[in-house]
């Protein structure tokens, strides 16, 4: 049974959504900064930076169901996740703020990067998994797993624009400040505070709802036994459908991210001034995005949503590429150039979201599914499935981009202005069309979602029904 069963109450969705907070911070850290920082500040090649960081997300393929499978399994007083939301966000804050302040004062080896990015990431996973788990938890509503995303989106967007803001505004207030390494190490101070006081609080506050006996206790722990349930979870058909549509936006959605402060600064050449409201554009863009995904879902369905939307914010975030390329965008640098590239970014930003959270809630549908035919939940498993995924976001995306700057020749000392044109052309061109791709391989297959709100609702009765015992009062869904 849910832990709630009636309305979900306005703090539980402000509380649960707030440990979401960390994930922003990490993302906007991961996605915005973190290449360009090694790759401009520090000086490493971009292209080994990005291999550094997606061969550590090699280890999360590993280490995030294993994660989520032992969340599922936890027995203890506190239920199956609260341990892990006190136990993990101290030390990933302190590898966090090690990540932005190398402890030699340099550039650390290949292989110091690759160290401190996977134990980043573990870290980030035992915090995130366990805290996304509790949503099918609290309530199996089709429309209230959708609020409870919905906050939890909206916190992320918030801690990693908040980083954005205190980046741009106080801590690398200038263009030529983004090209320095003073203001980094604040910045990794700060965001480990944000993660430490997301989390802990965020458990906190849920602490009553959930602490308590899980209603069944797991059988002994065996490795062998975690890997043959993550094995049994991901072979769920709905899931398989689900992450090939999912990794595609994600990643596109890192991609994009991560490649922003090299266009920015080098294609749209935005001023101080045109830096610090990009993330005053973004947020808003994801104040929009907060009160039309609910109408949406409830109209056309989680699967409709995210697909179309996924081709939509390809079409027009790609807008302004095609017209700069075609000659017929205002000067770059300008009023005009700025303000109508902000426009397109306002919208397109807003549809990606919607793609990211109408595809988020899809995973909670798939634990019931998985209930109806092994007989348990697995939403720790299949969470973890989700995180893996998003991290593709970051460390797909970050490869990507660094890739995309490197083939396209650009110096790791380069200045505003100062780019060759064939170089802008070929950033252009690469982003583009791995953009095209991501988005039209995204939009068909969670478009192919094959759980509606329908099924899951007769599937929720079934199971209440079976729960009770009145095995003749309902019908499964096949």
């Amino acid at each position: 049974m849910p832990f709630v069963t009636g309305p979900l109450p306005q703090r539980l969705k402000l509380i649960h959504g707030f440990g979401s907070v960390a994930f922003g911070v990490k993302d906007s850290g991961f996605s915005f900064f973190l290449l360009l920082y090694y790759n401009q500040v520090l000086g490493m090649d971009a292209g080994m930076v990005s291999l550094a960081l997606v061969l550590a997300l090699l280890v999360d393929a590993v280490v995030d169901p294993v994660l989520g499978a032992l969340s599922d399994r936890t027995y203890t007083r506190w239920g199956r996740r609260l341990p892990w939301l006190y136990a993990a966000p101290i030390p990933l804050a302190i590898v966090w703020v090690m990540l932005w302040s190398p402890p030699t004062g340099e550039a650390p080896s290949w292989w110091g990067l690759f160290g401190i990015a996977v134990v980043v990431r573990i870290l980030l996973s035992a915090c995130e998994v366990p805290s996304v788990s509790l949503v099918p938890e609290i309530t199996s509503d089709y429309d209230d797993r959708t609020t409870l995303f919905r906050y939890r989106f909206l916190s992320g967007w918030t801690g990693g624009l908040l980083m954005m803001v205190m980046a741009y505004y106080v801590f690398m207030p200038t263009p030529e400040a983004l090209l320095q390494r003073d203001g980094y190490m604040i910045y990794g101070i700060f965001g480990a505070a944000l993660i430490v006081i997301s989390v802990v609080g965020s458990a906190w506050g849920q602490h009553q709802l959930v602490a308590h006996l899980p209603e069944v206790k797991p059988t002994p722990l065996t490795f062998r036994g975690i890997f043959g349930e993550i094995i049994e979870a991901f072979s769920e058909r709905a899931f398989l459908i689900w992450g090939l549509g999912a990794l595609a936006a994600y990643v596109s959605q890192g991609m994009t991210f991560s490649i922003s402060n090299y266009v920015n600064l080098f294609v749209w050449q935005f001023n101080g001034l045109a830096l610090k409201l990009y993330p005053v554009v973004l947020f808003f863009s994801v104040i929009v995005m907060f009160f039309i995904v609910g109408p949406l879902h409830r109209r056309y369905g989680k699967p409709k949503s995210a697909s179309w939307s996924a081709i939509a914010a390809m079409v027009v975030g790609l807008t302004p590429y095609v017209l700069f390329l075609a000659g017929a965008w205002p000067q770059p640098g300008g009023t005009a150039s700025t303000a109508l590239f902000y426009l397109f970014l306002f919208f397109a930003n807003m549809l990606g979201v919607v793609t990211m959270i109408s595809a988020t809630s899809m995973i909670a549908e798939i634990v019931e599914a998985f209930e109806e035919r092994q007989g348990r939940r697995a939403e720790g498993a299949f969470y973890a499935g989700n995180w893996f995924v998003q991290k593709c976001a970051t460390g797909v995306g970050i490869f990507l981009t660094g890739q995309i700057v490197a083939a396209a020749g650009l110096a790791s000392d380069v200045k505003q202005g100062s780019v060759p044109a064939e170089v802008l052309e070929h950033i252009i061109l690469y982003y583009g069309g791995a953009a095209v791709v991501l988005a039209l391989f995204a939009a068909y297959w969670l478009g192919r979602f094959p759980i509606g709100r329908e099924e899951h609702e007769a599937r929720v009765r079934a199971l209440d029904l079976a729960a009770r015992g009145d095995i003749d009062g309902g019908t499964m869904v096949p």
